[in-house]
């Protein structure tokens, strides 16, 4: 079934509020889990326009990359290295207002200044993290966390 998305206006409340409904609606439908997370990406990207948008995949002792929108990414990345990867050690979403400030950050891409990585569970363990990026510092805030943690709570209703 084809979704088609409604890019919403407004504060960054109304668009979450406007895409959480859709990717809803798009699990509803959907099962497999790379599927899911491709549109996933793509439908938040579209709708906030960031630098990158995507996952990694927990797979042994490292990240490695999944579905994506944006410039050429890391493939692969360590426990406990960067931001997805302390994201993934530390068992919670790391909200980095200015990347050049965080120790040990990987610069996939050299125009990203600010980093969200929300982790991605499944029966109750991390099975990967949503990675977003954008060009500016500051940008991701308590509400970007509250919702993208809402997002990525869709995916356990998932099974590849």
């Amino acid at each position: 079934m084809a979704e088609h998305l409604i890019i919403a206006e407004g504060d960054k409340d109304t668009k979450y509020m406007t895409l959480y409904s859709q990717l809803e609606a798009l699990v509803e439908n959907e099962r497999d889990l790379i599927a899911n997370m491709a549109n996933f990406a793509a439908m938040i990207h579209a709708t906030f326009g960031f630098l990158w948008t995507g996952f990694y995949r927990v797979c042994g002792k490292e990240l490695v990359l999944g579905p994506f929108q944006g410039p050429l990414a890391c493939t692969r990345i360590a426990f406990g290295k960067g931001v997805c990867g302390s994201a993934w050690k530390e068992v919670s979403t790391l909200v980095v207002p200015d990347v050049d400030m965080f120790p040990g950050h990987i610069a996939c891409s050299s125009e990203s200044r600010s980093e969200i990585v929300v982790p991605v569970f499944s029966d109750g363990k991390i099975t990967g993290v949503l990675d977003i990026d954008s060009k500016h510092t500051g940008t991701f805030d308590d509400t970007d966390r509250q919702w993208l943690e809402r997002i990525v709570e869709l995916l356990s209703k998932c099974r590849d």
